[in-house]
């Protein structure tokens, strides 16, 4: 029982180093919604442009954005989704996990006249809490004035239009949607770049598998990973009594951090295979028998 509550404390200890290393600035993917009436469509042009102004105003703020089509392999272009289905195919994402959806919806209308073409358009957005769903915030742009266009302006005539005009507003909404993200997790915008990484803004994530460990053993291995070279930032994604998966952030290359951890298991005293394909390392512990004790021959005594 003793060992039991002993191993429990380690756990609660090592999830909370692990936090408490992690850096500030959550994992976002943008994504359009288009269930709505009257909303443009998340696989055109149009709205394909406000996704790219939208993730490029959240990553020069400093926070991690990744690409819905290239981090899932869901055809995403077949059909319409709400709310509830964007969160769900955020969810199920595991690598990177995702902390805040940036959910926008884009209106658009023309009134054909003799003189011209008169569009406008609203775009809203808004940010939620990829795990619970909280609302964390939310802001809306209108065209104001309508814009112009030739009369008799085609189907193709407006969008042109429309995607110009819309990628300045989404670049406004972008910077207004960053500053409240920036606000709620006290990211300042002088200090975008983590202190451990300044020399090399180029980030990486590594998913390191640590397979036969403890939560002792992980507690020791921790604080080598976060004096890396390199390091920016560690989280849990997988914990169990011997088996803990981290999302390792670092500016290293695949080269140096296996050095780094083959050495890292040599100071340790720690015997283990170090494989890594790509950006997964996993680091299997090689283990042996316990000895039994010896017999004396002492007939009992």
């Amino acid at each position: 029982m003793h060992l039991i509550i002993k191993t429990l404390v380690l756990l609660l200890s090592l999830s909370h180093i692990v936090t408490a290393h992690s850096a500030d600035k959550p994992n976002i993917l943008v994504m359009a919604e288009d269930v709505s009436e009257g909303t443009v469509p998340h696989s055109s042009r149009v709205s394909k442009s406000v996704v790219s102004a939208l993730q490029n105003q959240m990553h020069d703020r400093g926070f991690n954005v990744y690409d819905r089509s290239i981090i899932t392999l869901d055809n995403f272009d077949d059909k319409q989704r709400s709310d509830n289905e964007l969160l769900d195919l955020a969810r199920s994402i595991k690598r990177p996990p995702i902390d805040v959806v940036l959910v926008f919806r884009i209106y658009a209308s023309s009134l054909q006249l003799d003189t011209g073409t008169k569009i406008s358009a609203r775009i809203d957005g808004r940010m939620l809490n990829a795990l619970s769903g909280k609302f964390l915030g939310e802001f809306n742009l209108d065209s104001g004035k309508p814009w112009n266009a030739p009369a008799q302006c085609s189907r193709e005539c407006l969008a042109a239009t429309l995607n110009d005009k819309a990628s300045v507003m989404a670049n406004d909404l972008g910077a207004v949607l960053a500053e409240k993200l920036a606000w709620m997790t006290h990211t300042k915008q002088e200090n975008t770049q983590s202190q451990h990484s300044t020399n090399n803004p180029m980030l990486s994530d590594y998913y390191l598998t640590f397979d036969g460990f403890s939560a002792a053993d992980m507690l020791e291995i921790e604080e080598y990973l976060v004096i890396f070279s390199g390091y920016d930032s560690l989280r849990p994604t997988e914990q169990h009594y011997t088996r803990s998966e981290l999302l390792y952030r670092s500016s290293s290359s695949t080269a140096k951090l296996n050095r780094n951890l083959k050495k890292m298991l040599e100071e340790l005293n720690k015997r283990a295979l170090v494989n890594f394909a790509g950006n997964n390392f996993t680091i299997k512990r090689i283990t042996f028998r316990a000895r039994e004790p010896q017999q004396t021959d002492n007939y009992g005594w």
